[in-house]
C-alpha cells in the first residue's frame, strides 16, 4: 500500500475576530522573536566547526525550516480568511459564531461555539464549522433535535439555547 493521500478539500475561510488576532500574534511571534533566536543559535553552532556532526546546527536548521513553513502557511491563510464579526440577522437560528448549548439523551449538557477550522479547540468548547456536528447544527433552532455519529454509534442531541455573545 502506498503513502498516497488524496488532497484534502480546503476548510472554510471564516474566522472570528479573536481567532484572527491569535493567528496574527503567532505569526508576529514566530517572525520577530522565535526565528531570530533560532537563527542566532544556528550561526553560533556553525561557528564551532564541522557542521555534518554538529547536532545543534542540524537541529537548528530543522527548526528554521519548521518556522519558515508555518510562517508561509499563516501568511497565505490570513490573506484568504474572512473575519465574521457581525451577528446574523436571524439570531434564533444557529450560524457561524453562535454559542450553542446541547443536551444528549443521558441528560449531559455541552456548550460549543461554532468557529473556523483554524481556531477550533474542543477543550475550550470551540467547534469547527466544518465538523459533522456543526454541519448538523447549522440553521437549527432551540428545541430542534440533531443526530450525529456513525451507523453503529448514533447520538441524539437537543438544542437548549443559542447565544451570539
Amino acid at each position: 500500500m502506498g503513502r498516497y493521500r488524496p488532497p484534502q478539500k480546503p476548510g472554510s475561510n471564516y474566522i472570528t475576530p479573536n481567532g484572527e488576532k491569535t493567528l496574527r500574534e503567532e505569526l508576529d511571534y514566530l517572525w520577530r522573536t522565535k526565528r531570530p533566536e533560532v537563527t542566532r543559535a544556528v550561526s553560533e553552532a556553525a561557528a564551532q566547526g564541522d557542521r555534518s556532526e554538529n547536532a545543534e546546527y542540524i537541529y537548528g536548521k530543522k527548526q528554521l525550516r519548521e518556522i519558515d513553513r508555518r510562517v508561509r502557511f499563516l501568511r497565505k491563510r490570513l490573506e484568504h480568511l474572512k473575519v465574521v464579526s457581525e451577528k446574523p440577522s436571524d439570531t434564533s437560528r444557529i450560524f457561524f459564531g453562535a454559542w450553542v448549548e446541547l443536551e444528549d439523551d443521558d441528560g449531559n449538557t455541552y456548550k460549543y461555539k461554532l468557529v473556523g477550522p483554524d481556531e477550533f479547540n474542543l477543550k475550550m468548547g470551540l467547534l469547527s464549522i466544518d465538523s459533522p456536528m456543526a454541519r448538523a447544527l447549522l440553521k437549527k433552532q432551540v428545541d430542534d433535535e440533531i443526530e450525529t455519529g456513525t451507523d453503529e454509534h448514533r447520538k441524539n442531541y437537543f438544542i437548549i439555547s443559542i447565544n451570539y455573545d
